[in-house]
C-alpha cells in the first residue's frame, strides 16, 4: 500500500514538472547539484577473515566472454586480469601485458608479464592469451564483446610472452579496450577442459588474479578467497575470503545492510530507500564518478516508435531534472548525450563544445506537440515500453513516460519484466518480440566518447533497432589514430544520435556504494568493473 502510494505521488509529482514545461522540480524538489564524486574510500586498516558483499542478481556466469553486465563483473574483476588495467581514476595502464606496441596500424604486440601464476601454480604464457582472446571469435561461443573484435583478423602467440593481435583495419578502440573483460585471460587448459561449462557454478575459473574462485552454491552465494600468491604484491587483499550474496529485491537488500547482515553492495540504480541508506548509523553511502547513464533504448523497426518525429517528441516533453530530483533522488542529473564528461579522456574542449550545443534536456511540451502532429495519424498506435522488475527506479521512471505520452497523445504501454529475465532483452531478438523500447543502465567501458557510440555499428549486437545514420562515421572514427580528428568525428556522430534520438539519454548515473562501519577501502569509481575493486577491503 505504502509503495503505491509513493508511486503514485512521485509520478504526480513528475508529471506535473514535466507537462507544466518548467526546469525545476515541484513541491520543493530540486534537480541534481554538482555532486562530489569519489574514485577512492579511506584505508582499511586491518585485515578481516570474512567480508559479505551483496549483488542486485545472481551471475548468469562469470566466464570472461559473456560477463558483461553489472553482478557478472563485479565478481570476476577480482579473478581474472586482464592486459591492460583500467584504474580508479580513469587511466589505462600495464595489467598482465607489460607493454602494448602498435609497430603497424594494424598491428598489436603486447610483452606478457613474467612471474606470473595461475592459482593452480601454472605460469602464464602466451598460449593462455591467445587462447583466451581467440574465443571471442568463435561465433559458437557467442561473446558479448564482439563489438571490439569486429576488426580482429588473427590473434597469435609470436613468442613464449609475446601475443600478436592483427587487425583487418585499423581500431582505436581496441587497445583500449583490454583494459576491460574483453581483455581477460584464463588459463588455456582450464578453457579446455570445462568447454561451454566454463564460468559456471560446477566450473569456476581459472585466473590470475589477487582472489581465487572458491565455490558457488547456485541461489545462494558466490565465496571468492584471498590468492596468497599474488605477483602484485602491493594489491595483494587485504581480507581472506569475500561471499557474494544475491538478494535482487530492493528493500530486503536495504535491510540487509542496515543491519549489518551484509557489509556492503553497489548499486547502479538508487534503491527507493536510498535515504535510509544515506543516514543509516550503521554505514555510509558514497558517490562515484561514472561512465553510467540512464536512458531509453530503442528496439524495433516498425511502429510508431521506429518514426523519428514521435521519439524526439516524447524526448522533448520529458524533463529530465524533474527525474533526476523525484526519482534518482538528486543522485542523477541531466546528461544530454550518451557519452557524458567522465568520458572525456582527450580533446575535452572539443568534445564540452559540442556538448553544450545538444538540446538542454529541459521540457518543451509546446515542440514536441508541434512534432507528434507532424508525424500523423500513425503516431497514435500503441507503444510498448519494457521496465525492470524489483526496481522502483524502472517502475517511476515508466510511469512518468507512459503520463507524458498519454498527455501528449501517444498510447504508451508499460510492460514489466522480472528482473531476473530483464538480461535477455539485451541479448535475444526473442525477448524484445512485441517492444517497441525499454528502459536501461548503460556505460561505454573505456573513457573515449567514441566507445559509447560503438553501439549502433550496422549489425552490431547492441544495435537493437538495427539503426544505421552513422555506421560510416564510427568506422572512420575507429579507424582514426588522431585524436583530434577523431574526436571532430565523434562530435559529429553524436550531434547525428542525439537529432535521431534512438536512443534517448536521460540523466548521468554514479556509481552508489554502501560500505557498513565495519568495513572501508572499496573502489567507488566505475572501473570496479573491471579493476580488483575488493583487494582493500578491510577493517576500519
Amino acid at each position: 500500500m505504502k509503495r503505491r502510494f509513493l508511486t503514485s505521488v512521485l509520478a504526480a509529482l513528475l508529471l506535473t514538472a514535466t507537462l507544466g514545461g518548467c526546469g525545476g522540480g515541484p513541491g520543493g524538489l530540486r534537480p541534481a547539484v554538482a555532486l562530489d564524486l569519489k574514485t577512492s574510500t579511506p584505508k582499511a586498516t586491518k585485515p578481516l577473515d570474512s567480508i559479505t558483499w551483496n549483488l542486485p542478481y545472481e551471475p548468469q556466469g562469470i566466464d570472461p566472454i559473456k560477463s558483461f553486465n553489472y553482478a557478472e563483473n563485479t565478481v570476476l574483476s577480482n579473478l581474472c586480469e586482464s592486459l591492460l588495467r583500467l584504474t580508479p581514476d580513469f587511466r589505462i595502464k600495464p595489467g598482465l601485458a607489460t607493454k602494448a606496441a602498435n609497430p603497424t596500424p594494424k598491428k598489436w604486440v603486447y610483452t606478457l608479464r613474467e612471474g606470473v601464476r595461475f592459482w593452480n601454480g601454472r605460469p602464464l604464457t602466451a598460449d593462455d592469451a591467445a587462447a583466451s582472446l581467440s574465443r571471442h571469435l568463435d561465433p559458437k561461443l557467442g561473446t558479448w564483446w564482439g563489438d571490439y573484435f569486429q576488426n580482429v583478423d588473427s590473434v597469435r602467440a609470436t613468442g613464449r610472452m609475446q601475443l600478436t593481435v592483427t587487425l583487418k583495419r585499423p581500431d582505436a578502440l581496441f587497445n583500449q579496450a583490454m583494459a576491460t573483460a574483453a581483455g581477460a585471460v584464463s588459463e588455456k587448459s582450464a578453457m579446455e577442459r570445462a568447454d561451454t561449462d566454463y564460468g559456471t557454478p560446477k566450473h569456476g575459473v581459472m585466473c590470475t588474479g589477487p582472489f581465487e574462485f572458491a565455490r558457488w552454491r547456485s541461489g545462494e552465494s558466490l565465496t571468492i578467497t584471498r590468492n596468497n600468491d599474488y605477483w602484485n604484491r602491493p594489491h595483494r587483499p587485504v581480507s581472506k575470503s569475500l561471499t557474494f550474496r544475491f538478494i535482487a529485491d530492493e528493500t530486503t537488500a536495504v535491510n540487509a545492510l542496515r543491519s549489518g547482515e551484509v557489509d556492503g553492495q553497489y548499486f547502479y540504480l538508487p534503491p527507493a530507500a536510498i535515504g535510509q541508506l544515506q543516514s543509516s548509523p550503521t554505514g555510509k553511502v558514497t558517490l562515484g564518478r561514472s561512465l553510467t547513464y540512464w536512458a531509453l533504448l530503442d528496439a524495433t523497426k516498425d511502429g510508431p516508435y521506429a518514426m523519428r518525429k514521435v521519439r524526439q517528441a516524447l524526448s522533448y516533453a520529458l524533463d529530465r531534472d524533474a527525474l533526476g530530483a523525484a526519482v534518482f533522488q538528486g543522485t542523477a542529473p541531466a546528461q544530454r548525450a550518451l557519452a557524458g564528461p567522465a568520458t572525456w579522456g582527450y580533446e575535452k574542449d572539443t568534445f564540452r563544445k559540442a556538448y553544450d550545443q545538444l538540446p538542454s534536456g529541459k521540457a518543451d511540451v509546446k515542440k514536441a506537440r508541434k512534432l507528434l502532429k507532424e508525424a500523423g495519424p500513425a503516431a497514435r498506435k500503441r507503444i510498448t515500453i519494457a521496465v525492470q522488475g524489483s526496481s522502483s527506479v524502472h517502475e517511476l521512471t515508466g510511469n512518468l513516460v507512459k503520463a507524458t505520452g498519454k498527455k501528449l497523445g501517444l498510447d504508451i504501454d508499460i510492460r514489466v519484466v522480472p528482473v531476473e529475465q530483464y538480461g535477455n532483452l539485451y541479448q535475444d531478438p526473442k525477448a524484445r518480440r512485441g517492444i517497441d523500447a525499454f528502459l536501461s543502465t548503460w556505460y561505454g567501458n573505456v573513457p573515449d566518447p567514441l566507445d559509447a557510440y560503438t553501439v549502433f555499428l550496422s549489425g552490431g549486437n547492441n544495435n537493437f533497432s538495427g539503426y544505421d545514420g552513422v555506421d560510416a562515421d564510427i568506422k572512420k572514427a575507429r579507424a582514426t589514430s588522431d585524436r583530434a580528428e577523431r574526436a571532430r568525428i565523434v562530435t559529429r556522430i553524436q550531434s547525428r544520435v542525439a537529432h535521431d534520438v534512438t536512443w534517448m539519454p536521460l540523466n548521468n548515473l554514479p556509481v552508489i556504494l554502501y560500505q557498513s562501519d565495519r568495513i572501508t577501502g572499496a573502489v567507488p569509481s566505475f572501473p570496479y568493473l573491471y579493476y580488483p575493486w575488493a583487494t582493500g577491503l578491510g577493517g576500519r
